[in-house]
């Protein structure tokens, strides 16, 4: 990486001319001399883009605007799209927007706010974006975030041709909604310098409920997402493929091999993972998040992978399978593994439209409850397992949740409308019950210690009952042998 960066320069022609360009402690180049910096305004070529056709989700993006203006009439709602977080000194971390501006808007970008302004009888919708870099003042190679630091941005008028929205620039924002009048709703957490613009304009509950409106409003997805989720599984499937492929490779080196061959394919087929990739080998299955990914791939032992490819549009996959290294399950291993797909089995069965929501988590416990019971590893009946809670000491999660732009979609909503409401068609879920024996609990016999499964897999409600979306990937014990084996060969 360059080390010539320079912090960034004031924001406008006035201000530059005014104060010297800063330059960066310890950087080569003591200044720029009035020579160069006159070079570097001319001699470029117009690279303006023309003919630009709207993005793939224009369309519902501006029914989504419609129905957020229908439920907040008569109010200025604000929702940013986050600014870039430094990871370490001056480098950032990769920028992700937030999930409301993107499901309203399409656009990816940092800095940038979606603003519905109030009007008759419903909202002029506009987005407000960083333009060009200044050519005049030297922005676009002196500033960090310049272009010819950081790539080219879309000039305004190129966004408005892309996302269908009127474009405007964010930097006179912050003014313009400290002078703000009328109820005002933001999203709140994103960005910092739109927030203390509104401080005194709105307030914590009334955000929050529109914070809650556009969860509950990605409970159903429409056609184009379910497609979005589709594709983001079948890079899955191909990023689980690739990994049986090298688990020879994986076991002369770590866990980390796993991580890096999946990555790979998330990367190549998507815009990133959808989440830290957990690849759990021995023992590691038995923490739910392990995320180190820097312990040993044995044969004998078994791999829980959990991970998902995240699309461009930011659609997320979420698929677990809990595979044998070398291939096949060990009596104990099977045994376990069995009692986890009979669970899942009749958890996914459970999915249905109309269905209460909990009704999969309940179908899925109810059977991993009654083989503990049955292993004599807990007492019955099944019914006291059950009120008591005493089978998540093997359990321990949620049998799945809601997905979507993130990997936990919809978490804001309200309780009576996510966990105690009724499954829609459109929905999407995963169903992923586990089995957990850690290798120091002394209430179970030794084979059983370190032993931990889980299968996952995204599930489509659909008008007459449900979808597997990741039904690509192998589940059966059975068909997850012949599956690695076919693989390997």
């Amino acid at each position: 990486m360059s080390d010539e960066l320079t912090p960034e320069i004031p924001e406008t022609p006035e201000t530059e001319s005014e104060e010297p360009i800063k330059q960066r402690k310890n950087g080569l180049y003591p200044g720029v001399s009035d020579e160069l910096a006159e070079s570097m305004k001319s001699g470029w070529a117009d690279t303006e883009l023309h003919d630009l056709k709207p993005i793939e989700q224009a369309g519902h993006t501006a029914r989504r605007r419609a129905e957020l203006s229908a439920r907040f009439p008569g109010e200025r709602l604000v929702i940013p799209a986050g600014n870039l977080k430094t990871r370490s000194n001056d480098t950032d971390y990769p920028f992700r927007a937030s999930v409301e501006y993107v499901y309203l808007t399409g656009n990816q970008t940092e800095d940038g706010v979606l603003v519905l302004e109030p009007k008759d009888d419903g909202h002029v919708a506009t987005v407000y974006l960083l333009p060009r870099s200044d050519r005049e003042n030297g922005e676009f190679w002196l500033s960090g975030q310049g272009e010819l630091w950081v790539g080219r941005r879309h000039s305004l008028t190129e966004s408005e041709a892309l996302y269908g929205i009127p474009a405007a620039d964010v930097r006179e924002l912050a003014d313009k909604l400290r002078e703000a009048t009328g109820p005002v709703r933001v999203v709140r957490g994103y960005d910092a310098g739109i927030q203390a613009a509104l401080t005194d304009k709105v307030t914590a509950e009334r955000d929050e409920e529109l914070r809650v409106f556009l969860s509950e409003a990605r409970l159903v997805k429409d056609d184009w997402e379910v497609g979005e989720l589709q594709k983001a599984v079948d890079s899955t499937v191909r990023g689980f493929e690739d990994v049986v492929k090298v688990l020879d490779k994986a076991e002369a080196t770590s866990e980390r091999y796993i991580e890096g061959t999946f990555f790979l394919r998330a990367r190549v087929e998507g815009n990133d993972i959808g989440y830290g990739s957990i690849c759990a080998a021995g023992p590691h299955a038995c923490t739910l998040h392990w995320v180190r990914n820097d312990g040993p791939v044995r044969s004998g032992d078994l791999l829980l992978l959990d991970a998902g490819v995240e699309t461009h549009s930011l659609y997320t996959a979420d698929v677990t399978r809990t595979l044998p290294v070398n291939g096949t399950y060990s009596e104990i291993q099977k045994k376990i593994y069995d009692a986890v797909y009979d669970a899942q089995e009749a958890g996914i069965a459970a999915v249905q439209p109309g269905a209460k929501y909990r009704d999969f988590h309940d179908a899925a416990q109810r059977v991993l409850a009654e083989r503990l019971v049955e292993w004599g590893l807990v007492e019955g009946p099944v019914e006291r397992v059950l009120e008591l809670g005493l089978q998540r000491r093997w359990t321990l999660h949620g049998t799945g949740h809601m997905l979507g732009l993130d990997v936990h979609d919809c978490a804001a909503a309200r309780t009576e409308t996510y966990v105690e409401g009724v499954l829609e068609a459109g929905m999407v879920l995963t169903v992923e019950p586990g089995l957990y024996f850690q290798a120091d609990d002394l209430t179970v016999p030794e084979e059983y210690r370190g032993i931990g499964v889980r299968i996952e897999d995204d599930i489509l409600v659909t008008a007459d009952g449900n979808r597997n979306l990741s039904a690509g990937l192998p589940r059966r014990s059975d068909e997850v042998e012949g599956w690695i084996a076919s693989l390997k060969g």
